[in-house]
């Protein structure tokens, strides 16, 4: 008869070991404590001992917040393009206040987002082949939206990029 997986840790660590490993991979990285928690618990280990080792670690300097937040918000536009609403959802998914959020993307300068924004409406543009000109912009516009961009500058640079 065959072995179903387990839903069990492979292996429990001690409280010890586990610090250790934890400490790599924030080390490693910047993590939020939605991320580090989800690998102590995937480590076997209880909620007291969980919660016993993060606050070491915030304490440590290998967990922080604000500085997730910076990283992530600034690591996500600058490689993937993203816009400020998407970074805003993703961090608030990851269980970051308001506060350090709005840290974070304090990290996007406004110059650079301007920028990246009408890069991006342009190279689109010129990859549609679409005749009708509504049409066009309207799938320009979609696009840039659905990367995060707020919808109203969106179309203000759209009409400024795509003209009559």
């Amino acid at each position: 008869m065959p072995r179903l997986p387990s839903t069990e840790p492979t292996k429990k660590l001690t409280a010890s070991e586990a610090l250790a490993k934890v400490q790599r991979y924030c080390a490693y990285q910047e993590r939020s404590h939605q991320e580090v928690k989800s690998k102590l618990y995937s480590f076997g280990l209880p909620t007291s001992q969980v919660d016993e080792i993060m606050s070491q670690l915030i304490t440590d300097g290998f967990l922080n917040e604000e500085r997730f937040a910076k990283a992530f918000a600034g690591g996500k536009f600058r490689m993937k393009k993203w816009g400020r609403l998407k970074i805003s959802h993703e961090l608030e998914q990851l269980g970051l206040t308001k506060k350090c959020i709005q840290r974070g993307l304090n990290e996007i300068e406004s110059r650079d987002y301007f920028k990246t924004l009408k890069a991006l409406i342009v190279k689109k543009s010129e990859v549609i082949q679409e005749p009708n000109l509504f049409k066009k912009r309207d799938k320009v516009a979609r696009y840039a939206i659905t990367k995060g961009f707020e919808p109203e500058l969106v179309w203000e640079l759209i009409r400024d990029a795509i003209p009559d």
